[in-house]
Formats: structure tokens, C-alpha cells, sequence
């Protein structure tokens, strides 16, 4: 089985990518390698996976691993010349699509980049299946599609017409486009809302390495709506495991079914307060964070926390891992990684 991972020098496109191959699959990992955060925390991760940076910097040519399965092309998903003709040329059975222009608050000011990478690339990705016979097509939504949902646990079957970023209304958007290929066209497909995903090679925009690397720095930590916020936290591990389970299992019974399209949470089944997160990490660190506390930003949630119920019963999904573990494991590989 041969798989495309867009966005796999990402976080979680990374993790996906080395995952499948170790399973035996062939993967085909694309990334446009953008500057929305370090450039060498991606090439970083692709040397993992046996891409040198020289390898992964020219655009639109295909370098093979020489230690594994995998190969990777730097590629812009909107690209409506080159991306048909490595579906052409590869012939994938299965995409998953990871790659989008990440962050709620970058949306505010970047709009342009979240309409050219996750609608257009999007919509590039789904023709694509649509016309070289993709046996299912995973990708990425976000909860932030939830907006202001006040219903807790938020769950698939709540209204989601209210987002209140733009990044947020790319990825609701992804989700009805996915609906129109699968039932116009029969393309299997599964969105997954990701829920705060963090661990080692994580991004450093996000809270986990944001407040790792002030503390470690001696800088205060921006702490919004004065501390009153709640994320369901979910450990990478626990992520990847649904992810990889969903490109595993078969759509036969589905397209029996006449059932083409799911939406999925995906994420740890629970919520944690923030300052408790907080403490987690002074505790790892052995060193109390100077904390500025400050209003809630634009486009930002005060709560959230997944139903996972669906993807347990559909595929077995266990999150696992304890934000003791979880927070421990990104710092023992944030002091090695930066040491």
C-alpha cells in the first residue's frame, strides 16, 4: 500500500509518516516547508525520516530515503500543475491530508495564506482523489470548527456554523467540501477534529513549547483570560495511534454502506485547567514561570474537551497518556534538542 502524508515535516504529519513506515507501508511525505515557524525544526524532522535538508529544499522533486520506505517532495499543495502529476506518476491507494496553514491568531492578519493553502490546496487535493482512484482520504479538520459552543463535552453531532476565526471557517469549509466529493464523486472520506495536540518535535507556536522555552529563557509566559482556560490536552502518541488505525482499516463495509463521508473527534477524552497544565511543566523544569496574565485573545476559546465515543466504538481509539507523562516527555526532548 503506498500512502501520501501531506504536511510530513510537520508535527503530526512527521509522527504519521514514521509511524506507516515502520509498519511496512510505502509513504510519500509532501511539505512546502514554510517560514510560519522554524524551518529547521522541520528539516530536523525529516532527517529523522532520512531526508537530508539539501534533499528537501528543491521544490517538486521527489529524493528517496536511503534507510526506509519513505520519499519526500517539497511541494505546494495549491499547486494545480505539479500535484496532479505525482498522483499520476506515484499512484497512491491512500492520502492523508495534514498539511494547512496552522494557527487561529496567525489567521487575523495572514488571511490570504489560509485561503491558498487549505481551501484551494484542499480542493487541489480532493480533484486529485477524485480522479486517480484513492481507495480513502484522511485529513485534518480542528476543534476549532466548535467556535463558542458552550455544550461540554463538545461532540459531531453539535452545531458548528459559528466559527470565530478564519482559520476555523478554512476548516469547517474542508469538511463541506469533503462531504460534496464523497457524495457526488464516492470518495471515502474521514475528517478529524484535532483536539490541543502536544509532545516531543512539537510546534513552537503552540502552548507546551511556547511556555517551555520562556521559562527555560527567564521570560514571563502569556497566560489569556487571566488563567480561566481548559484544553483537552491530547499526547501526540495518542493521536498518531487514531490517525493510523483509520488509513488501516478498510472502506469496503463503507462503500457497501453507501457511507462515504465521517467527521471524528480526535483527541484525549478530557480537559485540563491550564494553570494545572502550567504547573506541570514548573514541576518538570524545577523552576516557577512569570506569568502574565491577560485578556482572552481574538478568535480564542475558553473550554474545550472532545467526545471521543464514536471514534472508540468505530476503531478501538484508547488515549492513554497522562498529562504527567506526556508534559515529562517534552521536556526531556526540549533540554536535548536545544541543549
Amino acid at each position: 500500500m503506498k500512502v501520501l502524508v501531506t504536511g510530513a515535516a510537520g508535527f503530526i504529519g512527521f509522527y504519521v509518516s514514521k509511524v506507516l513506515t515502520k509498519k511496512g507501508y510505502k509513504v510519500v511525505g509532501l511539505d512546502n516547508i514554510n517560514d510560519y515557524y522554524d524551518v529547521n525544526l522541520k528539516f530536523a524532522r525529516l532527517n529523522e525520516l532520512g531526508i537530508t535538508k539539501n534533499e528537501a529544499s528543491e521544490f517538486n522533486k521527489l529524493c528517496k530515503s536511503k534507510t526506509n520506505d519513505f520519499s519526500f517532495v517539497r511541494m505546494n499543495l495549491e499547486n494545480r500543475d505539479e500535484l496532479p502529476k505525482l498522483f499520476q506518476s506515484e499512484k497512491f491507494d491512500i492520502v492523508c491530508n495534514l498539511a494547512a496553514q496552522a494557527g487561529v491568531r496567525y489567521s487575523l492578519e495572514n488571511p490570504e495564506t489560509y485561503v491558498d493553502s487549505n481551501l484551494v490546496g484542499f480542493l487541489n487535493i480532493l480533484e486529485c482523489c477524485r480522479h486517480n482512484d484513492i481507495k480513502h482520504l484522511v485529513y485534518a479538520s480542528s476543534s476549532s470548527v466548535y467556535g463558542m459552543n458552550k455544550k461540554i463535552p463538545f461532540s459531531t453531532d453539535d452545531n458548528v456554523d459559528h466559527p470565530i476565526s478564519l482559520y476555523a471557517a478554512t476548516k469547517k469549509s474542508n469538511e463541506l467540501m469533503a462531504h460534496t466529493y464523497s457524495h457526488l464523486f464516492k470518495v471515502p472520506t474521514t475528517g478529524l477534529r484535532f483536539f490541543t495536540v502536544y509532545g516531543p518535535w512539537g510546534r513552537p507556536d503552540m502552548a507546551m513549547f511556547l511556555f517551555t522555552d520562556a521559562i527555560v529563557n527567564d521570560r514571563a509566559i502569556k497566560v489569556f483570560n487571566h488563567g480561566k482556560m481548559e484544553r483537552d490536552f491530547t499526547y501526540i502518541d495518542d493521536i498518531v495511534e487514531g490517525v493510523v488505525r483509520i488509513i488501516e482499516k478498510p472502506t469496503e463495509k463503507r462503500v457497501e454502506a453507501n457511507d462515504y463521508y465521517k467527521v471524528y473527534n480526535i483527541g484525549n477524552n478530557d480537559s485540563v485547567k491550564l494553570l494545572d497544565f502550567i504547573k506541570e511543566i514548573e514541576f518538570n523544569l524545577d523552576k516557577v514561570a512569570k506569568k502574565d496574565m491577560l485578556p482572552m485573545q481574538p478568535g480564542d476559546v475558553e473550554r474545550t474537551w472532545a467526545d471521543v465515543d464514536e471514534l472508540i466504538k468505530d476503531y478501538s481509539y484508547s488515549p492513554n497518556t497522562s498529562i504527567k507523562e506526556g508534559v515529562k516527555s517534552f521536556i526531556d526532548w526540549f533540554k536535548a534538542y536545544y541543549k
